[in-house]
């Protein structure tokens, strides 16, 4: 396992991503070509499953830095997923420092936490099981996502939790939790993500955020967010189509 990206990370460099919803290895080599610093690699809202993890990881090739996404806190879930040989992963829902403790011990190898050993792709299928587990407490990424207000409202706690890398906003989720679905431009909603921002600064932690596209992102990098998650592969795959079909047709063209 590459320690290079975390390193990067905590030393708050901009880190350019983007989402992967697909359960595609070829899309996954693509955007990895493509000037990008890491992948989002999401199995939340998508059909992608521990398998499809693994083959993504494959497809990019060990220096990539992938992150991944996985659906809640599920403690089984989470030790299968690492075992495919992310860079990290990154765990959605999470509103209190007690949880993000309870994460930690998961991911971490004993002393330090409760994972357990076993032989899979990040152990080399058992070729390098002793120098992983050697590093991987070190070398691997853990980042709780903040997409609730009981979250930002704890959030000083919650950064101070020894051993996280870093803090992952999620603004639309976060504004649906204030009863304004989508309006993450809403000033009460970015006042919550300037005080994430802000906590994390405090103690010297990297944070990250989604941004729809490179304009939202450019914001967020100016207020200090350096770990960018920009857009949705198919987004930008069904706007550039749509750019070329009304190019050719005309504005006025229904589609």
């Amino acid at each position: 396992m590459n320690g290079l990206f975390l390193t990067r990370l905590k030393k708050g460099e901009l880190l350019l991503g983007t989402i992967l919803t697909l359960p595609s290895p070829e899309v996954a080599e693509l955007l990895s070509l493509s000037g990008l610093d890491w992948l989002f690699v999401d199995m939340e809202h998508t059909l992608i499953d521990v398998r499809d993890v693994q083959r993504i990881l494959q497809a990019v090739g060990k220096e990539f830095p992938c992150l991944v996404r996985v659906p809640s806190m599920d403690e089984a879930l989470i030790k299968r997923v690492l075992d495919t040989g992310p860079s990290g992963i990154i765990v959605p829902h999470v509103n209190t420092d007690r949880e993000v403790e309870k994460i930690l011990r998961w991911c971490k190898y004993p002393p330090d936490g409760t994972r357990s050993t076993g032989i899979s792709r990040a152990h080399g299928y058992g070729f390098n099981s002793q120098d992983y587990m050697a590093s991987a407490n070190e070398n691997l990424a853990v980042i709780p996502q903040v997409e609730h207000v009981d979250a930002v409202e704890d959030i000083e706690s919650f950064v101070k939790v020894p051993g996280l890398s870093a803090i992952f906003v999620g603004p639309y989720d976060l504004s649906g939790s204030i009863g304004k679905l989508g309006e993450v431009e809403d000033p009460e909603v970015q006042d919550m993500i300037k005080k994430v921002k802000e906590a994390c600064s405090e103690v010297g932690l990297a944070a990250g955020i989604f941004g729809k596209d490179a304009e939202a992102a450019r914001c967020y990098r100016d207020m200090g967010y350096s770990l960018l998650a920009v857009g949705v592969e198919t987004s930008f795959l069904s706007t550039s189509v749509r750019k070329m079909v009304l190019s050719l047709r005309g504005e006025n063209s229904i589609l």
